[in-house]
């Protein structure tokens, strides 16, 4: 038996989560999923961590993780993979403070997001994983590593 949401397309994923909460969780994640791709037009969807015991998470990236998007009976969280590097002027990091590497934003019933600096975040996350990404050295070639060897 293949896992919920395994072959599925992320986005098709995505939109089926929202279609299935159909409450004030669908509606928050929907426009949370909105904000992040008007922030930037490269950003990627992801649908990650199917498991026996979880359908998956929304995922959004760019050079990297940028945020997840969860859903719980009480909140809708956006954790930001890298957010205690962030800077975050207008304060919508409200969760999960405590950690090193880790912020999220709890949005509860009836809370209006701050759409324009959700963004701001969002890009910020985007500017990190860009600069911090890992570069990649090319390969030397064979003829260039038996030069230096004959040396």
């Amino acid at each position: 038996m293949k896992k919920p949401g395994a072959t599925r397309p992320s986005s098709s994923s995505i939109d089926a989560k929202i279609n299935e909460l159909a409450d004030w969780r669908g509606w928050t994640l929907a426009r949370v999923r909105e904000v992040i791709l008007e922030a930037d037009p490269d950003i990627v969807e992801e649908w990650k961590w199917v498991k026996p015991t979880s359908a998956g998470v929304p995922v959004w990236s760019r050079a990297g993780i940028i945020c997840t998007g969860e859903t719980y009976k009480s909140v809708v969280k956006m954790t930001f993979a890298k957010g205690a590097s962030l800077k975050d002027p207008a304060g919508l990091f409200n969760s999960s403070l405590e950690g090193n590497v880790r912020r999220a934003i709890d949005i509860h019933q009836g809370e209006k997001i701050n759409e324009p600096a959700l963004k701001n975040l969002v890009r910020a996350a985007i500017e990190l994983n860009l600069i911090t990404q890992p570069k990649t050295r090319p390969k030397p070639s064979r003829q260039s590593a038996r030069a230096n060897r004959a040396h």
